[in-house]
């Protein structure tokens, strides 16, 4: 069986879209997908900065160490507080949005302001993919992360610029790619890659992070 998995557009509708607390989406495709959201959970802080930016979540998730007393008082029926350590912000509002039913998720603002976050966030995929059962996609102001596994094709435009992360695949391979994919060991082998036409596919034997980069001829200008 071979998924597929096209293009984010505009009309892209997750189950639910957590909004981080790192760089605040300007692209236009993010911030659509944000402002149609079925379902909308903040973490912490994100929570007060889209309240800020006029809008309502439907729940704010965290420890809470990043709002005020007055904020937790006037938004109180929306904030769930999880005091636990051993995931962080993202994942409990993963946690909640799975006891609500959601299944594919849309992650923004997760990348930003602190460097050791972004990469943490975006290896949390993986897990989420694996672990969870779920189908989440990280969406940023220059492209969008995707896990997948075993064989799935991805739809492109030529010279798409692409970048595969191999997470144990000892065998992986690819159509329709500038530069073969292979079994990388590092994660810097697979970035850079590009597609040659509407659609590359890939093969392995384990779970990857597929990486694709918007058009910096129209998708990547900012709001």
């Amino acid at each position: 069986m071979t998924d597929r998995y096209p293009q984010l557009t505009e009309q892209y509708a997750p189950d639910a879209v957590i909004l981080g607390d790192g760089d605040y989406p300007r692209h236009a495709l993010p911030l659509r997908i944000l402002h149609n959201a079925r379902y909308l959970c903040c973490c912490d802080g994100a929570g007060a900065a889209f309240i800020k930016q006029g809008g309502m979540p439907h729940a704010i998730v965290g420890d809470g160490d990043s709002l005020s007393p007055t904020f937790k008082q006037q938004y109180a029926s929306l904030i769930h507080l999880i005091n636990e350590q051993d995931d962080n912000d993202l994942t409990k509002a993963t946690h909640h949005c799975m006891s609500c039913g959601a299944r594919r998720i849309a992650y923004l603002g997760a990348t930003g302001k602190r460097d050791d976050h972004t990469i943490g966030n975006i290896s949390l995929l993986m897990r989420y993919y694996r672990e969870f059962g779920l189908f989440p996609v990280m969406i940023t102001d220059f492209g969008y992360f995707t896990p997948a596994s075993g064989t799935c094709r991805f739809d492109t435009f030529c010279g798409q610029q692409v970048s595969i992360f191999n997470f144990g695949c000892t065998e992986l391979r690819g159509d329709g790619f500038r530069w073969a994919p292979y079994a990388y060991s590092s994660l810097w082998q697979g970035t850079l890659n590009e597609a040659l036409g509407t659609e590359v596919q890939l093969c392995g034997n384990g779970c990857f992070l597929v990486y694709r980069a918007f058009s910096p001829l129209k998708d990547n200008r900012l709001s």
